[in-house]
């Protein structure tokens, strides 16, 4: 497959056909760790673990205490 860099916002991007994706077991939202060397990079999907909120929790510190944030007064259809 010939693919084309293109600009794609502020940065470049390659797209990748359902076929190649299908063929690296790779779908959309799938982590991937990129590696590069002179003249090529490997696209490698990774495996990140799905924590549960009790898992999440659980590594909140002992020690932390939330705080309010203010972002200024209501605007538009916030204001209620």
């Amino acid at each position: 497959m010939v693919a084309k860099v293109q600009k794609w916002g502020n940065g470049q991007g390659v797209r990748l056909s359902k076929q190649v994706l299908e063929l690296a077991a790779l779908a959309v939202g799938d982590d991937v760790e990129i590696t590069v060397s002179t003249g090529e990079f490997l696209v490698r999907k990774i495996a990140r673990p799905k924590l549960d909120l009790a898992e999440l929790v659980a590594r909140i510190p002992q020690d932390y205490r939330s705080h309010e944030a203010s972002f200024g007064p209501p605007v538009g259809r916030e204001e209620g």
